[in-house]
């Protein structure tokens, strides 16, 4: 397949350069998660009921003329995130309607279904793209935090030029998941993997406070991410194991097949996964644009001057992004 002139399937340098002021990964991470709150909306409501009779929720903003763009959080991750109601906002104030995608289970009512959202659930992407495609509102982009950036990538690879959308943001995605969970059990990083390792254990016990768990599982005694998806995740969604998860899900097997334009932000200094880890320019698909930065941690790229004066440049690389490839059509 012959490249287009515009889509660069090759990591080049980002122009993000981190606040003198958070010079560490682990400062580029927490600070948005300390100190950025989230911004009052007054949010539309809708429920996607699933063909299995499971449901999906989502919450969206914004002009109901402008460009449909769907933001899918991460692990754990919520209109509570630091990053979800600050992009909803921006994204509604340059005109576009902003759908925010709560992954199965992560909205604020327990889902019907013993399954859970995972990293590899493209199939629930697709059916709420198909959903607002029937209703006349199918989104022009999608925008992936994290888990949900991996979910995101995934559903590209292996949809091609039918993705359904117009072009794409992915940010800090855990490429090969089995590497991003053994890092978190190492240093500093273990910190992030016990917080995480709390949310998913307070999800299950939310899950299955009013029914039976159809494992036998003493939630209790699970220890880390990987136990976790061995013994919870995998079974509940039709896996062997945890390595049969990692292995069909990480993104970095689909990204070599993405033709949807997509721009893919990473620092490499990011906490939740190795240097290494980031596809190298040859696994790269034709519409994939990967910006890589030396600094930026996990989901941060802190700029600014002043410390009450943060800029948060992935937001702004994202709206720049969507600008180009969506306001000549608008």
């Amino acid at each position: 397949m012959e490249r287009s002139a515009d889509a660069v399937a090759q990591p080049d340098e980002a122009d993000f350069r981190p606040a003198w002021w958070l010079p560490s990964p682990h400062l580029q991470t927490l600070w948005p998660v300390l100190m950025r709150r989230p911004r009052r909306l007054a949010l539309r409501r809708e429920r996607v009921e699933l063909a299995d009779g499971d449901f999906i929720d989502l919450a969206g903003c914004g002009p109901a003329a402008g460009p449909g763009v769907l933001v899918i959080h991460g692990l754990e991750g919520s209109l509570a995130s630091h990053y979800a109601t600050p992009l909803l906002t921006a994204l509604s104030g340059a005109g576009y309607q902003a759908l925010f995608m709560h992954l199965r289970g992560s909205g604020e009512e327990p889902n019907r279904l013993a399954r859970s959202y995972h990293s590899g659930a493209s199939d629930d992407l697709r059916e709420v793209l198909a959903y607002l495609r029937t209703r006349g509102r199918a989104p022009r982009a999608a925008i992936g935090f994290s888990l949900g950036g991996n979910l995101l990538l995934k559903h590209l690879g292996e949809t091609g030029a039918d993705s359904g959308l117009d072009c794409a943001v992915a940010v800090s995605v855990p490429f090969r998941l089995q590497d991003a969970v053994r890092r978190m059990e190492q240093g500093f990083s273990r910190l992030y993997g016990r917080y995480l390792l709390g949310r998913l254990k307070r999800s299950y016990r939310r899950r299955f406070r009013r029914r039976s768990s159809p494992l036998d599982v003493d939630i209790d005694r699970v220890r880390s991410i990987h136990e976790f998806d061995d013994r919870i995740t995998a079974p509940l969604n039709g896996f062997a194991g945890a390595e049969d998860y990692y292995r069909r899900c990480s993104a970095a097997a689909f990204v070599g097949d993405i033709i949807t334009p997509t721009l893919i932000l990473h620092a490499r200094d990011d906490p939740f996964m190795y240097p290494d880890n980031v596809p190298a320019s040859a696994e790269l698909g034709p519409g994939v644009r990967l910006q890589l930065s030396e600094h930026g941690g996990h989901v941060g790229f802190v700029a600014g001057r002043l410390p009450w004066r943060p800029v948060y440049w992935a937001e702004q690389r994202i709206l720049a992004w969507l600008e180009q490839r969506l306001a000549p059509s608008r």
